[in-house]
């Protein structure tokens, strides 16, 4: 069966030592005003500041988590707001982010191209996308051509979902467990 390309960024799954996720998040601010959009799943880097903003791909940014929501006051309503996503621009103090940020988060995520049990324990990128503006889900995918063994890549696959509708390793979209590689609260490891 051909598997759906879901396109939904970084997905909490369990703990690296088999336990289920446990909901686990803390808060961070956004910066007054960023200018950059954040969506649920996207990875999420600290800046000089003292907030966090998003991780760009392909790059060596030392992740802090995966974003999962944003609360602040509505400058226009003034009304307390709760979203999946920071839509950018929103001028006004006190932007919290909830970002899952346990460097021993095990994370699904779908694959944008063929990945089969050989493409495991490497070091990937993710792809350049922006995010979905209704759903506010981040569109992030594992990028299978961009992989590597150096300890920058921001994710380590780790296995394949086994049983799920997304598991035909001889297409894109099958869901690959990853955890982040480059991660700001230990160091990498290089793949094999």
């Amino acid at each position: 069966m051909a598997n759906v390309n879901e396109k939904f960024g970084l997905r909490p799954y369990r703990s690296i030592n088999g336990a289920p996720w446990n909901n686990a998040q803390n808060r961070y601010t956004v910066a007054n005003n960023l200018s950059t959009a954040i969506f649920q799943g996207d990875p999420v880097k600290p800046t000089t500041a003292g907030n966090v903003t998003l991780a760009r791909s392909n790059t060596s940014d030392r992740i802090i988590g995966v974003f999962n929501g944003v609360f602040y006051n509505d400058p226009t309503t003034q009304k307390p707001t709760f979203r999946n996503n920071y839509p950018g621009s929103i001028a006004v103090a006190g932007i919290t982010a909830f970002v899952i940020d346990d460097p021993n988060t095990v994370y699904l995520v779908d694959a944008n191209a063929a990945f089969t049990r050989a493409d495991l324990f490497r070091n990937y990128s993710l792809t350049n996308v922006t995010g979905n503006t209704l759903t506010g889900i981040s569109e992030k995918q594992l990028a299978v051509g961009t992989s590597g063994l150096a300890t920058t890549f921001a994710v380590q696959a780790i296995d394949i979902q086994e049983g799920a509708t997304d598991s035909d390793t001889s297409t894109s979209g099958v869901n690959v467990l990853v955890r982040i590689n480059n991660h700001f609260f230990r160091s990498g490891t290089a793949g094999i």
